[in-house]
């Protein structure tokens, strides 16, 4: 009985490791497409647009974040409206410093006192964008670094093209900038080795993208307002997979614009990581269960390791681990150091699968629970909401 179940178990880690070559191989070719897409030429588009930064608190990278949204080349006018919750945020220093460095930018800042839901971050943006000038906002995180010609880049994907349905949001692909320790690396190897070759391979699989990225989120108001506005996100977790799943809904095109930003990733220790990876990964299952067990195919290296031991080192084994091995580090190479341009993934290639494994038994700690660390708080995640908080 017990042999029985050994060779089931071998030959069941057998095919998930090839399934695992074959999910690395597929998003290596859906790498290669994303860069023959970026080399098209932009469309001329530049209508106005409200650049919405939700603030809570100040981080070290975060000035110099807000700094490259100053010297944007747009041809287009352009505003940016920082929001808080509290009048003494530490926040606000660095909007001062900013509105001092930069006296011919339009910036406003906009203290928003009103709890509208559990999400702090959206109940902000909902008060902001009362404020906002212009029919085209634009959201993205308060330590997201962007290239000059960001916004003449994401803009250019609402140009109106004939034949295909009128862009209702875009969103962007992102790398992570390590600071220190390694769970900072894991963390930043695994947005730009791993997470964003699972955006472009569903996006190719899925004839285009049906939800959007918190890196970038810029939305059409009318698209917006079709789909519920913001106001109808103040209770959910995952506000950037539901704006843009619910414009897909409303009959827009969500796009992928081919500017790569970057995120700033704290100096984790290991409960930060795991409570950060969870939270993402609990988000991911409730939004998207299906997703989430096919990412049982992402760990293909993992399965890899698991057969080698329980075959006893044979030497398909062995040939399969070989070239897991090698074609992972390729499609790392390829997604991370092409298509994101993150000069961090060679010099930390080698952290690849050692992360691999690590996020494999994250993704089974993933499959129970719905308990979520966020910004310091438990919460329980239900049906993409947040009820209440979670006692320890």
């Amino acid at each position: 009985m017990l042999h029985a179940l050994a060779l089931l178990l071998e030959s069941v880690t057998t095919l998930l490791a090839v399934a695992g070559l074959a999910y690395f191989l597929t998003a290596m070719f859906a790498a290669a497409r994303a860069l023959r897409e970026r080399s098209q030429p932009l469309a001329q588009f530049a209508p106005g647009v409200t650049i919405l930064k939700s603030l809570k608190g100040l981080d070290p990278a975060m000035l110099e974040a807000f700094r490259t949204h100053c010297v944007q080349s747009y041809q287009g006018e352009y505003e940016i409206l920082f929001g808080v919750a509290d009048a003494a945020d530490p926040a606000i220093e660095a909007v001062q410093q900013l509105q001092s460095e930069f006296p011919d930018q339009a910036i406003r800042l906009l203290v928003c006192p009103e709890k509208l839901g559990t999400n702090g971050k959206v109940s902000t943006l909902v008060q902001m964008e009362r404020a906002a000038r212009y029919d085209y906002l634009l959201v993205n995180d308060s330590d997201i670094s962007v290239s000059s010609r960001y916004l003449e880049r994401v803009m250019a994907c609402f140009a109106p093209t004939e034949g295909k349905p009128q862009v209702g949001l875009v969103t962007a692909l992102y790398r992570g900038r390590a600071h220190g320790s390694l769970w900072s690396r894991f963390e930043s190897l695994g947005i730009s080795t791993d997470f964003q070759a699972g955006v472009l391979l569903s996006k190719m699989i899925e004839g285009g993208l049906h939800y959007g990225l918190g890196s970038t989120l810029a939305a059409y108001r009318p698209a917006l307002e079709k789909a519920g506005g913001l106001i109808g996100l103040v209770d959910q977790l995952a506000d950037d997979y539901e704006m843009g799943a619910r414009i897909d809904k409303a009959g827009y095109g969500v796009a992928l614009c081919s500017d790569v930003v970057e995120t700033s990733v704290p100096d984790y220790r290991w409960q930060d990581f795991a409570d950060h990876q969870l939270r993402w990964l609990r988000t991911v299952r409730d939004a998207r269960p299906g997703g989430y067990f096919g990412m049982i195919f992402m760990h293909g290296f993992a399965w890899a390791c698991v057969n080698l031991v329980l075959s006893g080192f044979s030497t398909l084994s062995l040939w399969i681990f070989v070239t897991s091995f090698f074609v992972r580090l390729a499609m790392a190479l390829l997604v991370g150091a092409q298509v994101l341009e993150d000069r961090q993934v060679p010099g930390l290639l080698l952290l690849v699968p050692l992360r691999d494994l690590c996020q494999m038994g994250l993704w089974v700690a993933g499959l129970f629970g719905n308990t979520i660390v966020w910004r310091g708080q438990r919460f329980v995640l239900k049906n993409g909401k947040l009820i209440g908080t979670a006692s320890r």
